[in-house]
């Protein structure tokens, strides 16, 4: 197929575009910076050059292709807002460009706040609704294209995509680390997130592409829960600082913008995205990485 991704040379992205190329498939990558089209195009990928904003290049990249896989996001905690409009108008736009064609649409979403009291399950409506929702309330606009002629695919990731290199969540609570001389957890760390490894996702979103009819919505979680203290006790031993409790009135000071999630539960299961899928993780798990120094360049 001639999948069209958007995010290409980001952090899932671009294990996700070397999976799709390794199974024989063609791929058109939306790049914004010189950069990022020469990484594409050393991979072997054609470079369809453009940003989130660009939002007539991405309706021509889905129109063009026979599959459209959405990982782009701005990710700007300092103007969520900004993020979750421009994520629902991505969204938008592919829909409208793809409705009535039949074609796979896949896109980014996420376990988080999907349950309470239990881990989250494949299953759950997302909570998440209307354009001032996380995420611009995206997965619940796209699932809406399901009887709309559009083969839909949401990829709830987990909370941390975890590997050497990985800028996300992990990245700031080491940097949080180092900053405050003390690897912290909230509370009494007994809150879990799910975890997955950057190169199971990409694995995922690839049976998920070949088969868009299984399922409407896949977890990528390696590990249903790990317990955010021994995350930050795996962190303390990386880096050979002391291990701290934060009291939840001063998670924002230590943590920054994460100290409003790192308190929480985001626990979740996979087992019918395993059993629908044949999906078998084998990457290590978020402690085994950042044992081995997978965070050590902070």
């Amino acid at each position: 197929m001639r999948v069209f991704i958007t995010g290409a040379s980001g952090w899932i992205g671009s294990a996700t575009t070397d999976e799709a190329l390794a199974a024989g498939h063609q791929v058109i990558g939306l790049a914004r910076s010189d950069a990022s089209a020469a990484a594409l195009e050393a991979k072997g990928a054609t470079v369809l050059r453009g940003d989130l904003d660009s939002l007539d290049v991405i309706r021509t990249g889905a129109v063009d292709a026979d599959a459209v896989i959405h990982l782009a996001n701005k990710h700007d905690w300092s103007n969520p807002a900004e993020s979750n409009r421009a994520e629902r108008a991505a969204v938008s736009t592919i829909t409208e460009a793809l409705e009535g064609s039949g074609k796979p649409f896949l896109f980014a979403s996420g376990v988080a706040g999907l349950a309470q009291g239990r881990p989250s399950v494949e299953s759950d409506a997302s909570p998440f609704t209307g354009p001032d929702a996380m995420r611009g309330g995206a997965e619940n606009l796209a699932l809406e294209f399901l009887d709309r002629g559009i083969e839909v695919v949401s990829l709830r990731f987990s909370p941390t995509t975890h590997g050497v290199g990985d800028h996300g969540f992990v990245d700031v609570l080491v940097k949080a680390a180092v900053r405050n001389g003390a690897a912290g957890y909230v509370g009494d760390g007994t809150n879990r997130w799910a975890a997955v490894h950057r190169s199971d996702a990409a694995k995922l979103n690839v049976l998920a592409l070949e088969n868009p009819s299984a399922m409407p919505i896949v977890h990528a979680v390696a590990e249903e829960g790990v317990p955010t203290k021994e995350i930050a006790e795996a962190i303390g031993r990386s880096l050979g600082l002391p291990v701290v409790s934060v009291p939840q009135a001063d998670a924002a000071e230590h943590f920054g913008f994460l100290g409003g999630f790192f308190g929480m539960d985001m626990s979740s299961s996979s087992t019918a995205t395993r059993e629908t899928l044949g999906w078998t993780p084998t990457g290590p798990t978020l402690v085994e990485d950042i044992d081995a120094g997978a965070y050590a360049q902070v």
